[in-house]
């Protein structure tokens, strides 16, 4: 199994700073590495993007971990790999079903907050759309939403891009959503996912935006058995807590049709678990709290 990491922008000889911890702890568990070059890859060049990989004689397995990307770029990396005889863990589609959340939400709707999403040509109509969308959470007695794409959110934005306290104030939900949609830019993936707003346990607030931080953790997930579990917040002393029972969220990740994905899951004030995320296990990122060798040690011992 080899493993590979974003090239450097500035030098493809080397890993990106940002997984330089990871790309030796890789190498020490005994794993084959390589770069791709991501900027190259963003631009559709996928020869270019993956010159650094050299081709194999007999198939071979790899895993990716790095930044984020569109679908369709994923799949151009995925066939341009297989062109060199080298074949991701996840499918284009597997990407997909973790990547992009309205493909998972029905397998764990029983654990997480109640959600409707509003598709990118959706927008084109307008804001009157959004408001119609939105009186189905009104009929539920929701007032409070947290706005996100298929894929992120800016939560460091919070008051500015990412919570509407009150659904029924229309300049309200037309700033928010219009700041999101607007420093989303081209980055913007599928459309705008609108969440029931949970209140979660409250543990301290961002130093640099003001988000409130909760007690949250990352799960990491292996051909749908747990991997590894760290806690979320490189701001949070996590002392003390202890994880929940985890056996409805390893059942919920049997639903999942993707071989490598993260669960995030938080801890409501009434002192619930919840599911906050969905995510690809190749471009979510690893949490401070979760030592590399230690992942990358069980990553090797399950494959």
């Amino acid at each position: 199994m080899r493993v590979l990491f974003c090239a450097d922008p500035l030098d493809p000889r080397m890993v990106d700073s940002e997984y330089a911890q990871e790309y030796e702890a890789a190498k020490r568990q005994g794993f084959e590495v390589g770069l791709i070059s991501l900027e190259e890859l963003l631009l559709g060049h996928g020869t270019a993007a993956v010159r650094r990989v050299e081709s194999q004689q007999v198939e071979q397995k790899a895993l990716y971990r790095g930044w984020m990307m569109k679908p369709e770029k994923y799949r151009l990396l995925y066939d341009e790999l297989h062109r060199k005889n080298i074949r991701l863990l996840t499918s284009p589609e597997a990407y997909v079903q973790g990547h992009y959340f309205p493909y998972s939400y029905d397998l764990v709707s029983d654990l997480t907050p109640r959600s409707l999403w509003v598709e990118a040509k959706e927008l084109e109509e307008g804001m009157d759309r959004i408001h119609k969308r939105l009186q189905a959470f009104a009929e539920q007695g929701i007032r409070s939403l947290l706005i996100k794409d298929f894929v992120k959110s800016r939560k460091h934005e919070w008051e500015d891009a990412c919570y509407i306290p009150d659904l029924t104030d229309r300049n309200q939900v037309e700033r928010v959503v219009g700041n999101f949609v607007s420093r989303q830019g081209e980055e913007l993936n599928g459309g705008v996912v609108f969440r029931e707003f949970a209140p979660l346990e409250h543990a301290a607030v961002h130093p640099k935006s003001g988000m409130p931080l909760s007690n949250e953790y990352r799960l990491f997930f292996l051909h749908h058995r747990l991997l590894t579990a760290a806690a979320y917040w490189d701001e949070l002393e996590y002392s003390g807590q202890e994880l929940p029972d985890l056996k409805r969220f390893t059942e919920a990740a049997g639903r999942i049709a993707s071989p490598f994905f993260t669960m995030d899951i938080a801890k409501t004030t009434a002192g619930d678990w919840l599911v906050i995320e969905i995510g690809d296990g190749g471009v979510s990122g690893l949490p401070a709290h979760c030592v590399a060798d230690d992942f990358y040690r069980k990553l090797k011992a399950r494959l």
